[in-house]
């Protein structure tokens, strides 16, 4: 095995240890999307929202792609909790490839992620979600490659800042805007036409069509082609950017 990659498995086990230690974090994260689910998705039950397939193929696609948007976004809250308490400085001294503490962080958070999407879709399925199961698995895919993406950026703005009092207000300044021009409960056809094409210039947009599409089944279509492209640029990108912010921290 190449150091890199044991570099990383051995990150990724610290901090998949502690996740299983803590039970509520894994529990309590899915928690909003499936108040969504319940009080939220049976409003749509008999409402014609899209060209094809059922209100629940429309909502759950976006449910699971807002759990990635908030959970990965605030993952930087760990990281300053560490630089806090000594433990990024710890690390800086270890021969430990920079990119292998950033890769093992990602990995822990899309498995988690992908685990609460599993919870997410079990209910959904309960209330009278009908897809297709390689729709379902290739949601699962977009999220992963949504948190990486986020989850880069977040540990990114967290190396940059000192305090949680900082890091906040910048997230969410960034996540509200995102889930109101992504479409993640409505579709933005539903919209005016200036919101409609306002909406296109936000990546997660192409995700969240990608995911519907591929709920209803239609695998091979144009959003399911844009949507791989954008996910996997927009998180080769993040990472390299936050690869980056690592190795400068570490200068």
């Amino acid at each position: 095995m190449s150091p890199f990659l044991s570099d990383t498995a051995l990150v990724f086990g610290r901090y998949a240890r502690q996740t299983l230690r803590s039970k509520l974090q894994m529990l309590f994260g899915v928690l909003m999307p499936l108040l969504y689910l319940l009080f939220f998705g049976p409003l749509l039950t008999d409402l014609p929202l899209a060209s094809a397939g059922s209100s629940w193929q429309l909502l759950v696609p976006g449910l699971l792609l807002q759990l990635a948007l908030f959970g990965a976004a605030f993952c930087g809250f760990g990281i300053i909790m560490e630089k806090q308490h000594g433990v990024v400085d710890r690390m800086r001294v270890t021969p430990v490839s920079r990119a292998a503490l950033l890769m093992g962080r990602v990995l822990r958070d899309a498995a988690l992620f992908v685990f609460q999407s599993v919870l997410l879709v079990l209910a959904a399925l309960a209330m009278g979600l009908r897809a297709p199961l390689p729709g379902i698995l290739i949601g699962f895919v977009f999220v992963a490659l949504l948190t990486a993406a986020l989850a880069s950026l977040s540990y990114a703005l967290a190396m940059k800042v000192s305090t949680p009092q900082e890091f906040g207000p910048v997230i969410n300044a960034v996540t509200m805007p995102s889930m109101l021009l992504s479409g993640l409960m409505l579709p933005m056809t539903l919209g005016p036409t200036w919101l409609d094409v306002l909406s296109h210039v936000m990546p997660l947009r192409y995700l969240v069509d990608a995911v519907r599409s591929a709920y209803v089944g239609a695998y091979a279509s144009s959003a399911v082609l844009y949507g791989a492209l954008v996910a996997l640029a927009f998180a080769a990108l993040s990472m390299a950017l936050c690869t980056r912010a690592f190795r400068r921290a570490a200068a």
